[in-house]
């Protein structure tokens, strides 16, 4: 429907423009007066402009168009005309306001008056995501350097009727407007980028958005990331990430991260202190979408569903369980990854060995790697994430590694990791936060967790090799939850905003978990930090490495800890720590090592096999899902977009300049 009044926008806003008059015929309203040799200030009567500030302007305007008529029959007025609808209302009116001062500029004693640089350069800053979210350029008659002056040259400022109409709005509102009003409901693909890139342009001093790859089909996996600093690793803060729609077909932690990503905006805006102490001393990672693909099938067969004229009225149940689970490539994401917990299993009975940070084998590259799979391994392995939550749909559970049973014949045994008590206290504090997770008369879905308070091992309750936890755990410092947040995977729109009051709490003291065990800085006799040393507790065989700086952090629970620091080519170092019961936060332990030989034969940290673990994609067989495909030029070549034939199609002069790295 959108689409389709938008043909009909283009249509009235101009293809019906009178023709220049012929003589006699100028005041019958049926034609446009060609253009005069000394050209004078006239009536506004362009139907897209007339709320702006003035009464009068003049052609040839500022872009070179002579006449009214040639604006009406521009590709740049028909923009104008629609981009209210193209950019689903956002910042309308003032776009258009903004363009209207360059296609039809004030005019003041038979002289046109330019726009300020000033004023685009704000609408330019708060409006690009939206351009960017439908993979639109720009428009360059919104050139902010090439159209528009400084206050120096005698500018006007074409929005200041609607910002003071705006301002007196905005007055009217106990909260100045920071707050925002979310809309519980579901969102495309390009709506979701849109939502994202407008939150980080509304907190650009604690946002920003970055994309860690391309699914199958080309869709961006953005991420949006909050911390006082965005952007860049900041010494001893730590790192987290949540994700969501790693299943295409599971669609509540999608829209759950959506409104995540606005509430921590809107909140700090708003002074809400916990949200502020948690962003200025966390930095978070937020993947709404690792299956972008997958959801956009998942979502066209639960909309035929609901069609009353479809004769399988099954309903969105039957049709979002399986449909869109895999990506579009039909790979399951959460079998896709490297099986490194086999590996664990069988080095259990060697002591000299590392169970940590296990390289990937290269036989792994021989298989099918999706694309997502392969982005999310990159980013795991870029960044020093502490922990981190996979959001999926089908049951009520927190799920937490190992998920592959350390029997292979055993489809549900009990398989810990090292760090069994901590993974326990991360998942009870999500469960216990959660409405109704840890209740143990909630309805279970089918499944049996009876006296379980929410939480599971994973391989106790269905075993697989290649998932994503497992990975997490076994290749990075960093550990990782399952939260299965309900039996629908793809829930009915009414049911967002309570899903949303059920998970808010749990979501934020989650969060806020990263905060417990130790912290510190691991430095040489200089002062300077040591990357890739080796943070080991004795009696746990999982150890933690140090980040670029030095840093690490090392979750882990009330109780007596003896706890080293070793580097190749250092000493090492022992101490003795205590974390009572009663500790609310974080603790310190730094350690200093001094510069001795290396003795290879004693050397624990020499193991040749380590070597491999910066070995990624060996073959680069891969690498290309990294990289954009580059036409003659060097640049991006990409598939024109749907709104692309609306410009080609009707008649105008095809607007190329629209098209993003043309």
């Amino acid at each position: 429907m959108l689409r389709a009044s938008l043909i009909l926008s283009f249509l009235a806003a101009g293809f019906c423009a009178p023709p220049p008059c012929k003589p006699g015929e100028e005041t019958l309203g049926r034609c446009q007066r060609p253009v005069e040799n000394n050209p004078q200030c006239t009536e506004m009567v362009l139907g897209y402009c007339q709320d702006v500030p003035y009464q009068r302007t003049m052609f040839p305007n500022i872009v070179g168009q002579q006449t009214r008529h040639e604006v009406e029959m521009s590709a740049e007025y028909l923009l104008l005309s629609v981009i209210h609808g193209l950019l689903n209302g956002e910042c309308s009116p003032d776009l258009r306001i903004l363009g209207c001062s360059i296609l039809a500029p004030r005019c003041r004693g038979n002289t046109v008056m330019k726009p300020c640089r000033s004023s685009c350069e704000i609408i330019k800053r708060n409006c690009a995501h939206a351009f960017e979210a439908i993979n639109m350029a720009w428009p360059y008659f919104l050139d902010c350097d090439r159209f528009f002056v400084g206050d120096e040259e005698g500018c006007y400022d074409p929005l200041s009727a609607l910002r003071a109409r705006q301002e007196v709005t905005l007055a009217n509102l106990t909260d100045g407007g920071q707050s925002t009003i979310l809309q519980f409901t579901y969102h495309s693909n390009a709506q979701m980028i849109n939502i994202l890139k407008k939150t980080a342009a509304k907190c650009p001093h604690i946002s920003r958005t970055y994309s860690i790859g391309r699914s199958v089909d080309g869709k961006d996996l953005l991420v949006i990331e909050f911390s006082k600093n965005p952007g860049q690793h900041d010494l001893l803060e730590p790192e987290i990430k949540l994700i969501g729609n790693m299943h295409g077909n599971e669609v509540l932690g999608r829209q759950l991260l959506i409104y995540l990503a606005q509430y921590l905006c809107s909140e700090y805006l708003l002074a809400n202190e916990r949200i502020q102490t948690l962003i200025n001393n966390t930095r978070i990672h937020l993947l709404p979408s690792m299956n972008p693909d997958g959801y956009e099938l998942a979502a066209s067969e639960v909309a035929d569903s609901l069609d009353p004229e479809n004769t399988n009225q099954e309903g969105h149940i039957y049709n979002g369980w399986t449909s869109g689970r895999a990506n579009a490539q039909n790979i399951d994401l959460n079998r896709n990854f490297p099986d490194l917990t086999s590996i664990f299993y069988n080095r259990r009975r060697f002591r000299s060995v590392r169970n940590d940070h296990i390289p990937i084998p290269d036989s792994y590259w021989i298989s099918k790697v999706a694309p997502e799979t392969y982005a999310v391994m990159k980013w795991i392995r870029s960044i020093p994430f502490v922990i981190s939550a996979s959001l999926h749909g089908g049951e009520l559970v927190i799920s937490y590694p190992f998920d592959f049973s350390r029997h292979p014949e055993e489809e549900k045994m009990f398989s810990p990791t090292p760090d069994e008590q901590v993974f326990k206290q991360l998942a009870r504090t999500y469960a216990d936060a959660h409405a109704t997770m840890s209740n143990n008369d909630t309805d279970r879905c089918g499944a049996s967790f009876a006296n379980k308070g929410g939480i599971i091992n994973g391989a106790l309750w269905y075993s697989f090799a290649g998932g994503m936890s497992d990975f997490n755990y076994l290749h990075s410092n960093c550990l990782e939850l399952t939260v299965e947040l309900g039996c629908d995977k793809f829930p009915a729109e009414e049911e967002l905003y309570p899903e949303w009051l059920r998970n808010k709490e749990a979501l934020l003291s989650f969060m806020e978990s990263v905060h417990r065990g130790i912290r510190g800085i691991v430095k040489d006799g200089n002062g300077n930090g040591i990357k890739g040393a080796i943070i080991s507790v004795k009696g746990l065989r999982r150890d933690v490495t140090t980040a670029e700086d030095g840093d690490y952090w090392r979750l882990l629970v009330p109780g007596i800890y003896v706890i080293s620091a070793s580097a190749p080519g250092y000493s090492k170092v022992t101490k003795r720590i205590r974390l009572p019961h009663s500790m609310q936060k974080v603790g310190q332990v730094d350690f200093v090592l001094k510069k001795v030989p290396v003795d290879p034969d004693l050397d624990y940290l020499n193991i040749p096999e380590l070597d491999n673990y910066e070995r990624f994609d060996p073959y680069n067989q891969f690498e290309q899902y990294s990289q954009r495909e580059l036409g003659e030029n060097g640049e991006e070549r990409t598939e024109k977009p749907w709104w692309w034939a609306y410009f080609s199609q009707l008649g105008v002069s095809t607007p190329t300049w629209l098209l993003r790295n043309y």
